[in-house]
């Protein structure tokens, strides 16, 4: 780990006992909540600032996030409520950053997905928030994202057809623009703006996912998103524009300020469009 983010894992780790248990979690295991130091968030901010996958506390995270896996392939984050595609997409994405893509209980999460993808090629979180208007017709932006974002760690067989169909869905929304889905996602101006670490639905995070899929780096629309994306940088690096309150006394993330960090995604992006 680089010495001058370790102020940075000390303050994340400061913060592990905050919801009433250990690793960042409740007594009855709610993976989200306190956010942003919800027990799924923290274990990838350590993970970025370059905490190795072995260390105790995440190999400990991990083991607390398995115990809410069930055998229909979902993660149960919350002992109440019901269980949405979007947390079980949330503990998914944060066990593959861990390095468990191939472990039996993560297969099934990647067949329940694959199981559930919509017509219009993405997944859907059926919590109507906003009522049943039209546009919650369509799947939900930002749980696509994350999805797409675990299956690049995948070996199971995953059809070119499946994925393609789950990109088209994120790059028919870079047309729409609007917000879609019964959670409302859109692309406003809060969505162009750069945040990091990667936690919402907004420009770099969405860029970044799709650089990994070549029907996304032959696109036309990705490519005016990857456009816009370079416009913000600064002499090739990345400048955080929003980054939650919260995290703002962490270095790596600071707000108007170049983030080599952030500045490494990008480079990764980069690195994908050198690809075939």
């Amino acid at each position: 780990m680089d010495k001058q983010y370790l102020p940075d894992i000390e303050e994340i780790i400061s913060h592990r006992y905050d919801n009433g248990a250990d690793y960042w979690s409740t007594a009855d295991k709610k993976l989200l909540k306190g956010a942003p130091f919800t027990t799924l968030e923290s274990t990838l901010y350590l993970l970025e600032l370059g905490m190795p996958c072995d260390e105790q506390i995440l190999k400990d995270t991990a083991t607390l996030i398995f115990s809410t896996w069930k055998e229909d392939g979902r993660f149960k984050t919350s002992p109440s409520g019901g269980i949405y595609p979007c947390h079980t997409a949330l503990a998914l994405q944060t066990l593959c950053y861990l390095g468990y893509a191939d472990d039996d209980r993560i297969r099934k999460v990647f067949q329940y997905f694959l199981d559930t993808q919509q017509e219009d090629g993405g997944w859907k979180c059926n919590k109507y928030s906003y009522g049943r208007g039209p546009e919650t017709r369509y799947s939900t932006p930002v749980t696509t994202l994350i999805v797409l974002n675990a299956f690049r760690y995948s070996d199971i067989a995953i059809s070119e057809q499946c994925i393609n169909r789950a990109v088209e869905f994120l790059l028919m929304h870079w047309t729409i623009r609007k917000p879609i889905s019964p959670c409302h996602y859109g692309m406003g101006s809060l969505f162009m703006q750069v945040e990091y670490p990667f936690r919402g639905y907004n420009l770099f995070y969405y860029v970044y996912v799709l650089s990994f899929y070549r029907y996304a780096r032959q696109d036309e629309r990705f490519l005016e998103a990857l456009r816009e994306l370079e416009a913000k940088t600064v002499d090739g690096m990345i400048r955080v524009e929003r980054v939650v309150p919260k995290l703002a006394r962490l270095s790596f993330c600071k707000k108007g300020q170049i983030s080599t960090l952030a500045t490494k995604r990008y480079k990764e992006i980069l690195n994908n469009m050198e690809k075939k």
